[in-house]
C-alpha cells in the first residue's frame, strides 16, 4: 500500500472515529469515551506505517513470544526448584531417565547414569587433588562423550574450564594455554605430541612452571599406566586414576554452586589474531541453551547430531545441552565429514542436525547419495547458510525447517530466525523491541567508529540500512556481557554514551540490515567491508558469489592498498587443490554477478590446503598481508583483471599498477 492509500485510510478512521464520538455523546455517554476513539485516530494516522508491519507479523511474533514465555517459566520453575547449574539440572533428568541414552559416538552408547558417574568422579578426583571454586583448568582433546564428562564434573566442585581448540599448535595454543591461568592441563591421546612440543620450546615462565608441576593429565589413554614411552612422561593417566574414585555425587559442592558462576572459557575462533577466551557462566549458557531449545521446537524425544566441534558454543553448550538441560539424545562426531554427514544422520536416527555455513556448502559440493532424503532429519538448526545456498540446500535434502541464529559467546545481541525466512539471521517482534534493546547503529565504514550526531549521541539505522548491531548492555541475565578473560580486550567490545549519556552497548562487530518487518540479515563483519570507486563493497557477499561460480571452492575476499588510489581494490585467495578451475568460467560469472565496483581486480589461486579455524573460516590475516606482492606469494599464481578477463600479473604489469602508470 503505498503513502497516499495509507493517508487516505488514515483520515477514514479518524472521521469514524469522530462521528462514533458525536454519536455517544447524543447518546449522553460518558464523554471519556470519545479520548481513546481520538487517541486511536492520531495513532492510526501517525503510525499507520507501522501498525500495518505489526499486524503482518503477528503471527510470527506470537509464535516467538510464545515460545520465550514457555522458556522464562521453565527456568523459573527450575530456580524455584534450587535449579540453577548444570549439575542440578542435569541430576533431575538422570533421576527421570537413567538408562536413556545420552550420548551416540561411533560405535559407543552413554546411558545418562552413566555420564553423571563419570562427571562425579571427575569431580572428586579432582577435588582429592587440592583444586577448589574459581580454579581454572584447561581442556584439550577431541569430542567424544567423555569430553563433556570432564567439564561438567569440574563445574560441580566450581572449577571453571578453559575448551581449547584440539586443533591448535606451536604459538596459539601456548598463547590459549596461558591466557586462561589455568593450574592443570588435561587433553587427549591425540594431542600429546603438539602438547610435548610446547613443554620442550617454550621459554614462558608461567607456562614453566604449570608443566614442570606434573599437572598435565591423559584422558582415554587405554593403555598402561605408565607414559615413559610418550614425549610427556611425567603426564598422569586420568583413566587409572578414576578407577577406585568415588561415583558418588559431591553433594555438597553441588549445592554451593550458583547460576552466576563461571563456568567455561570458550576461545573465539581466531581468524584474524589470537584466540581470545569469553567467559560463560552457568546462567549464560543455561538462557542461551533453552532459548534456542523452546524456539527452535526441540523436544526431549529428538535425537541431535552434532559434527560441530565441542570447544565452541554451537557445539559444546547448544548441541551438548539438549542433553545436560533438555533431556534428549545426542550424537557426537569427533570430526565433521562432508560425506558423512547425513549417512550418520541416517544411521543414528537423527531428527535434528547441526551445521555451521560452511559445512552446507561442503555437503552441497558432496557426490549425491541415498542417504540425501532417507534420514529422518525434520530440523537443522545453526548459522551462516548463504542465502546464495539456502534453497538448493533444503531442496537437495529435504529440510523441512531451518533454524538459522545469530549470536557471539560473550555477546548479548542474539536472535534466531526459525520461520524459514530465507537468509534471515533472526527477527525482533516488535512488541519486543522495548525489552530487547538491540539494534543497529550507523559506523563510518572506513574507520568502523560509530557515527554520531545530535549530542553526540550515536545513530540508528533507517531500514534498508546497513548499521553495526550493538545490544545494550543491562545488568540483568539476559543483557549482561561479561566478557573476555583479558580486560582489556572486554573494553574494546564496549560503546559508551550510545542512545543517552552514561549507557554502555556491546559491539558485535558485525553489520547486518533490517528490513520493514524487523527481519535481520548479517552482511560483514567490520573491517571486511572496505571501499572502492566510492562503494562499499562486502566481502561475504563477493565470497558467497565467487564461491558459487567456483563450483563451492574455498575462497577468500580481502581488500589490497594500491600506492596513489583511493580506497582498497578487491583480492580474493581460492584454493584449488584439483586443478580444475576455469578461469574463463570464472571472469564470465564474476562479471555477470557482481557489479562493477565489487569485482575483484586481483585472483591468488592456492594449490595447497589451508588451514581452517574450528568453524570453518580460513585465516585471512596472513593472506591480506601478502597481498598482490610477486615476491611474498612466488609459489602462487596471481592475476589481474584486465577487462573482462584474468590475465597473469607479471612484475612489468605489477609495477607499472603500484606506480600509477596502469590505471584502474
Amino acid at each position: 500500500m503505498n503513502l497516499d492509500n495509507q493517508q487516505s485510510v488514515s483520515y477514514v478512521f479518524l472521521a469514524a472515529a469522530i462521528a462514533v464520538a458525536v454519536i455517544l455523546v447524543n447518546l449522553n455517554y460518558c464523554m471519556l469515551c470519545i479520548v481513546p476513539i481520538l487517541s486511536a485516530a492520531w495513532l492510526i494516522i501517525n503510525y499507520w506505517n507501522l501498525l500495518v508491519r505489526v499486524w503482518q507479523t503477528l503471527p510470527r511474533d506470537a509464535i516467538l513470544i510464545k515460545d520465550y514465555s514457555m522458556y522464562f517459566i521453565k527456568i523459573r520453575i527450575w530456580n524455584l526448584l534450587g535449579c540453577d547449574t548444570y549439575a542440578k539440572i542435569f541430576k533431575r533428568n538422570v533421576e527421570k531417565h537413567p538408562n536413556k541414552i545420552a550420548f551416540k559416538h561411533e560405535n559407543s552408547l552413554w546411558r545418562y547414569i552413566e555420564v553423571e558417574e563419570l562427571s562425579n568422579q571427575i569431580a572428586n578426583y579432582f577435588k582429592e587433588q587440592g583444586l577448589k571454586r574459581g580454579d581454572i583448568v584447561a581442556l584439550y582433546m577431541e569430542s567424544c562423550p567423555e569430553y563433556v564428562c570432564i567439564w561438567l564434573g569440574l563445574s560441580k566442585i566450581g572449577v571453571i574450564v578453559a575448551l581449547i581448540n584440539n586443533n591448535l599448535r606451536a604459538d596459539t595454543l601456548a598463547h590459549s594455554i596461558k591466557v586462561s591461568n589455568c593450574s592443570a592441563v588435561i587433553i587427549g591421546k591425540a594431542q600429546i605430541d603438539a602438547l610435548a612440543e610446547i613443554i620442550n620450546t617454550t621459554t614462558d615462565d608461567k607456562l614453566n612452571e604449570l608443566f614442570t608441576k606434573s599437572n598435565v593429565y591423559i584422558k582415554n589413554y587405554n593403555e598402561d599406566t605408565a607414559l615413559i614411552n610418550t614425549p610427556i612422561s611425567k603426564a598422569i593417566n586420568l583413566d587409572y586414576k578414576l578407577r577406585k574414585v568415588s561415583k558418588s555425587a559431591p553433594e555438597k559442592d553441588i549445592s554451593e554452586g550458583s547460576s552466576k558462576d563461571q563456568m567455561l572459557y570458550i576461545y573465539t575462533s581466531g581468524t584474524t589474531g589470537m584466540p581470545k577466551a569469553a567467559i560463560m557462566t552457568q546462567s549464560r549458557a543455561i538462557y542461551m541453551a533453552m532459548g534456542t531449545k523452546y524456539v527452535a521446537g526441540i523436544t526431549e524425544h529428538d535425537v541431535v547430531y552434532t559434527p560441530l566441534p565441542l570447544y565452541h558454543t554451537a557445539g559444546g553448550i547448544l548441541g551438548v545441552s539438549s542433553v545436560l538441560l533438555g533431556g534428549s539424545t545426542c550424537v557426537i562426531r569427533s570430526k565433521f565429514s562432508a560425506s558423512n554427514y547425513w549417512t550418520d544422520c541416517f544411521k543414528y536416527e537423527c531428527t535434528v542436525a547441526q551445521y555451521i555455513g560452511e559445512m552446507c556448502r561442503y555437503c552441497l559440493a558432496s557426490p549425491p547419495s541415498e542417504t540425501d532424503k532417507t534420514h529422518q532429519v525434520r530440523l537443522i538448526l545453526g548459522n551462516g547458510l548463504r542465502p546464495q545456498i539456502w534453497n538448493d540446500f533444503v531442496k537437495r535434502f529435504n529440510i523441512k525447517k531451518v533454524a538459522e541464529f545469530y549470536g557471539a559467546t560473550e555477546g548479548n545481541a542474539n536472535m534466531i530466525n526459525a520461520t524459514n525466512k530465507v537468509g534471515a539471521v533472526g527477527f525482533i517482534p516488535f512488541i519486543g523491541e522495548p525489552f530487547y534493546p538491540v539494534t543497529l547503529i550507523r559506523v563510518d565504514p572506513d574507520t568502523n567508529e560509530p557515527i554520531r550526531g545530535e549530542n553526540n549521541l550515536c545513530i540508528k539505522c533507517k531500514i534498508g540500512e546497513p548499521g553495526l548491531l550493538v545490544g545494550k548492555i543491562i545488568r540483568t541475565t539476559e543483557n549482561s556481557f561479561s566478557g573476555y578473560v583479558e580486560k582489556s580486550a572486554s573494553e574494546k567490545k564496549i560503546i559508551k554514551d550510545v542512545f543517552s549519556k552514561g549507557d554502555r552497548v556491546f559491539n558485535s562487530g558485525d553489520v547486518l540490515i533490517r528490513d520493514e518487518h524487523n527481519f535481520f540479515y548479517f552482511k560483514d563483519r567490520t573491517g571486511d567491508t572496505f571501499r572502492w570507486k566510492g562503494e562499499n563493497v562486502s566481502t561475504s557477499e563477493v565470497e558467497a558469489a565467487i564461491s558459487n561460480i567456483a563450483t563451492l571452492k574455498d575462497c577468500i575476499v580481502y581488500g589490497v592498498e594500491i600506492p596513489h588510489t583511493e580506497g582498497k581494490a578487491g583480492m580474493v585467495a581460492i584454493v584449488d587443490e584439483s586443478n580444475d578451475l576455469d578461469l574463463d568460467e570464472l571472469s564470465a560469472g564474476i562479471n555477470k554477478s557482481l557489479p562493477a565496483y565489487a569485482q575483484p581486480l586481483f585472483l591468488r589461486i592456492i594449490k595447497t590446503p589451508m588451514s581452517l579455524t574450528g568453524t570453518f573460516k580460513m585465516k585471512k590475516n596472513d593472506i591480506q598481508n601478502d597481498g598482490f606482492d610477486l615476491t611474498k606469494v612466488a609459489e602462487d599464481p596471481i592475476y589481474f583483471k584486465e577487462g573482462r578477463k584474468f590475465v597473469p600479473l607479471t612484475q612489468e604489469l605489477h609495477d607499472s599498477i603500484v606506480n600509477g602508470v596502469k590505471r584502474l
